[in-house]
């Protein structure tokens, strides 16, 4: 099947769609489909063979962060000529709602389209009024997809019409078969001796995220570290994201900021070790999130997960069973089930146990085969279509009837 995915997003800015863009191609290249991904992109972006450049994109703000998008008639241009080359049997356009590639690539496409809608956000006045102008783009889509029942309840709010949801997929085993970091493990950890309850008790605290961006939530890990320290004095926060440091810890008292190490960027090798590192991953994230596809990497390493009651969140890890849950934004109820998980390696243990088994449901191996049935349905419904025509044009310039 020859297959074309459309990114709304630079490609050379890291992103949760960006990288189910990249999987979902890859898995696709791997079963032997041919593949390519139109996205936006800086001249000096390397990138993959599957990926062609739609140009330089500018950042937009967007659901509660800035996206960098790519729109205009130069844009236009380089869509046309994407679906003219690649003759696609299917097109799947991510986030067609943006104004970015995929709006384009649905107002000049042909044949069988699917999209994924992945935001998540409330009822919107732009998106309402911004309606009469999308409508004519979404009525060519042939099936919609929502990446968790909180995107698809974004997309009937604001739009209309309905979604099969299929969450974001995960390579389950790259991140249970990493290699911890001794350097990012506690000493408890690397001896395999917890240090229970007592003062000198400590441990390693995980988060990953945008620093600069607020809903990401490091300031309420921030505000909740000194309760945790003054329980478990040796525990180590460890944070791996672009951002300002210093402006990060300045709510910290000085003698805390040492406890807190940060890591820059990391590479998606280096962040499954983090993953396998940590004694816990906390995700504090405040809003926004119509998924949380780094609780599913922290599962798939083995990472016991700690996160804020986000419906999404809740979702992701079965209402509680597989990741604990504290209330969004409350920093004292963060400190005190981070202190207790860190004091109870029998509960971590547990948790670890039962997010390796819920994850395996986001494997690509689950969630590429449910897309590519998604494809299989529109793509035999457009050819059916399309021999009903053939068939009924030759009826009609007959001149005859058909039963």
């Amino acid at each position: 099947m020859r297959i074309g995915i459309v990114c709304p997003y630079s490609w050379d800015v890291p992103g949760g769609v960006q990288f189910h863009i990249r999987d979902l191609a890859e898995y696709f290249i791997r079963l032997g489909h041919e593949v390519s991904v139109l996205a936006p992109a800086d001249d000096d972006t390397p990138l993959p063979p599957y990926v062609v450049s739609a140009g330089r994109a500018v950042p937009v703000p967007y659901n509660g962060s800035v996206a960098r998008l790519n729109f205009g008639f130069l844009s236009a241009a380089r869509v046309r000529r994407w679906l003219h080359e690649g003759a696609f049997d299917v097109i799947h356009i991510h986030e067609p709602t943006s104004p970015s590639l995929g709006l384009l690539t649905c107002w000049a496409a042909q044949g069988p389209i699917v999209a994924t809608f992945h935001t998540s956000n409330p009822r919107s006045r732009a998106m309402i009024a911004a309606y009469s102008i999308l409508q004519a783009a979404l009525e060519k889509i042939s099936a919609r997809i929502a990446v968790s029942e909180y995107a698809r309840r974004t997309l009937v709010e604001h739009l209309g019409g309905d979604a099969v949801v299929i969450p974001n997929g995960v390579d389950v085993d790259f991140f249970a078969k990493a290699e911890p970091k001794a350097e990012w493990q506690s000493d408890e950890a690397r001896s395999s001796v917890d240090g229970g309850g007592g003062r000198r008790a400590g441990g390693t605290i995980g988060f990953i995220g945008r620093i600069d961006e607020p809903r990401k939530g490091l300031p309420v890990l921030m505000k909740a570290l000194p309760k945790i320290l003054a329980a478990r004095p040796q525990t180590r926060l460890l944070v791996a994201g672009r951002g300002d440091e210093e402006e990060a810890v300045e709510t910290l008292p000085a003698e805390l900021r040492s406890r807190v190490e940060f890591l820059g960027m990391i590479s998606d090798e280096d962040k499954a070790r983090f993953l396998r590192s940590v004694d816990l991953y906390v995700a504090p994230n405040t809003g926004g999130e119509s998924f949380g596809i780094i609780l599913v990497e922290a599962m798939s390493a083995g990472s016991p997960v700690l996160a804020s009651d986000l419906d999404a969140f809740a979702q992701v890890l079965d209402r509680g069973a597989a990741g604990e849950l504290f209330p969004n934004e409350d920093a004292d109820a963060l400190a005190d089930a981070a202190v207790r998980l860190l004091a109870d390696p029998e509960r971590r243990a547990e948790l670890r146990e039962r997010g390796s088994a819920h994850v395996r449901r986001f494997d690509w191996s689950t969630v590429g085969a449910d897309i590519l049935s998604v494809y299989e349905t529109v793509t035999a419904g457009a050819a059916a279509v399309a021999e009903d025509e053939r068939t009924t044009g030759l009826w009609g310039r007959l001149g005859l009837a058909r039963d």
